[in-house]
């Protein structure tokens, strides 16, 4: 993931920073605790994509 990329994208339900997870290849969200999927090296920012995140596990 292109660092220059990183610092312009932002959650697009609340505008806050995305953290990116390069394990699971997603950029995070802690505020709206939701996942979005990277795929191909293209961050997917639709919330119809993104997967709830489970604090708890």
């Amino acid at each position: 993931m292109d660092n220059k990329l990183l610092e312009i994208l932002a959650c697009p339900l609340c505008k806050n920073e995305l953290i990116y997870d390069k394990s699971k290849q997603e950029l995070l969200c802690r505020f709206d605790r939701l996942a979005f999927p990277i795929r191909d090296g293209i961050p997917i920012m639709l919330e119809a994509d993104a997967r709830k995140v489970d604090d708890n596990k």
